[in-house]
């Protein structure tokens, strides 16, 4: 048998092990963990108009690649530093470079929840909404501005707020300002189904007014099972064209919500959302009614009432009436209520 050649018998070893070491080399790049090896889950957020060096800093600076010259290899293998997609990114404990790229570059996103309640202000809103997108409240307001210049639903700058269903939605991170705002008017639409559109119709109000409506039941109802009740009495005044002369309103027309007491002062204002003056509902919402409220009002008790006053037993239920009379001695009884409570809580101040 004929002698290998000992340069060749070289050769053949050497690239044997080369062959080797790039065969096990290769699996580490692809199939070895490498994403937050030994971490625990985390979210990696891509700006838009992010650049691939710039994704390359973030991962590193947030320790989120253990292995930066294996990922980066094999990112420009599949041509990810040409195919940014910003948004964010559930990247898991001890993924590896394959696993993460193929969810970087189809942009398969993590879903932020948006949820905003107690809003009083169209003005507060923008802050919250965009808390943890893409977008800043000015583009966000820059889009519902648009929104209102052009839509054919009665929104207007006055009762915009009322578009908005306090719930948690689901959007993604790099949502624009102008489809958010699309969302939000489509989850309106879905909200008013056939069901609560009829309920307000043969209330003789407009969906938008049953917002405005359930925002002063809201600012009213100290205790949501008598929201009904409330929602009942304000509706006997609209159909009597009684002014509403509901407090919450005067408060927001003075714009200090700090105020916890209103004076025959506070009634002179002049505001198309003092309901003293004024008979009707307000030019839009007082704050943003919740659901709750909302139905509330569409399933309103019928009763007879057109006064409330607060229970003396300070419950924060209140003493409904149909008479001034009785109104008046409701009243008198709170008054009295009120006026002992100061006088003992006067009292254990001064010992």
């Amino acid at each position: 048998m004929k002698e290998v050649p000992k340069k060749k018998l070289i050769l053949f070893l050497v690239g044997s092990t080369l062959l080797i070491t790039f065969t096990f080399y290769a699996y580490q790049i692809f199939y070895t963990p490498n994403i937050l090896v030994d971490r625990n889950d985390q979210i990696f957020i891509i700006e838009s108009g992010a650049t691939y060096r710039q994704v390359q800093e973030n991962l590193g600076r947030g320790r989120f690649v253990n292995d930066m010259v294996s990922f980066s290899f094999l990112a420009r293998l599949y041509d990810y530093d040409k195919a940014i997609k910003p948004g964010r990114y559930h990247l898991r404990r001890n993924m590896t470079n394959l696993q993460a790229l193929k969810i970087l570059r189809a942009g398969i996103q993590e879903p932020v929840d948006i949820t905003f309640t107690h809003v009083r202000l169209i003005s507060e809103l923008g802050t919250r909404i965009t808390k943890n997108l893409s977008i800043t409240p000015e583009q966000f307001y820059n889009a519902l501005n648009e929104f209102i210049a052009t839509n054919k639903e009665g929104f207007n700058s006055d009762n915009i707020l009322s578009m908005f269903i306090p719930n948690t939605y689901e959007v993604y991170f790099n949502i624009s300002a102008e489809d958010l705002v699309a969302r939000m008017n489509k989850e309106y639409n879905r909200f008013w189904n056939d069901e609560r559109k009829r309920k307000a119709d043969s209330l003789g109000l407009s969906p938008i007014e049953v917002s405005i409506l359930a925002s002063i039941v809201q600012a009213e109802a100290v205790k949501d099972d008598e929201a009904p009740s409330i929602a009942g009495l304000y509706l006997n005044r609209l159909k009597k064209d009684i002014a509403l002369q509901a407090d919450p309103t005067l408060v927001y027309a003075v714009g200090d919500f700090t105020l916890k007491r209103v004076l025959n002062e506070h009634k002179e204002v002049d505001s198309p959302y003092n309901t003293y003056k004024h008979a009707g509902l307000t030019p839009g919402p007082i704050n943003m009614p919740r659901i709750v409220m909302i139905d509330a009002v569409l399933n309103a008790k019928s009763h007879n009432y057109i006064y409330m006053c607060a229970k003396e037993d300070f419950s924060g239920y209140h003493n409904f009436s149909s008479s001034l009379s009785q109104h008046l001695i409701n009243a008198r009884n709170y008054q009295r209520a009120l006026t002992i409570e100061q006088r003992k809580g006067r009292a254990l101040r001064n010992q």
